[in-house]
């Protein structure tokens, strides 16, 4: 009967020792306490001038890209208008093939990287 009764005792310490353990997403920091390393530092606003001055350079910025893509445009259409009608239509035909093999260079492209991804899940 002691026997048995000094088993259940012993038995129940060692249950509630385990049932005490509390399980958290970053252990480390339950451990060390929060990193200082990670520490944001104060957020310093610009002057007024600074920003404007960005925001002007920016538009200014958006503006000299959009003419150099309309004079590209224009330089390619003025290219195309010179040839003869035969040159013409070599290039039009030339310019969907390689629009069809980009197509397809992207495709192999993705479906290579879909079977390397199931590989590693």
């Amino acid at each position: 009967m002691r026997k048995l009764i000094l088993f259940l005792f012993v038995l129940s310490l060692a249950t509630g020792s385990c049932t005490a353990q509390i399980f958290h997403k970053n252990p480390e920091k339950q451990l060390f306490g929060k990193s200082h390393i990670n520490k944001k530092g104060p957020k310093v606003k610009e002057p007024r001038k600074v920003l404007k001055a960005k925001k002007k350079q920016e538009a200014n910025d958006r503006k000299l890209k959009k003419d150099s893509e309309k004079s590209v445009k224009r330089s390619q259409k003025r290219t195309v208008d010179i040839q003869t009608p035969e040159v013409q239509a070599r290039m039009k035909k030339n310019k969907k093939e390689v629009i069809i093999r980009d197509k397809d260079n992207k495709k192999k492209v993705k479906d290579g990287s879909k079977r390397a991804g199931k590989k590693y899940n």
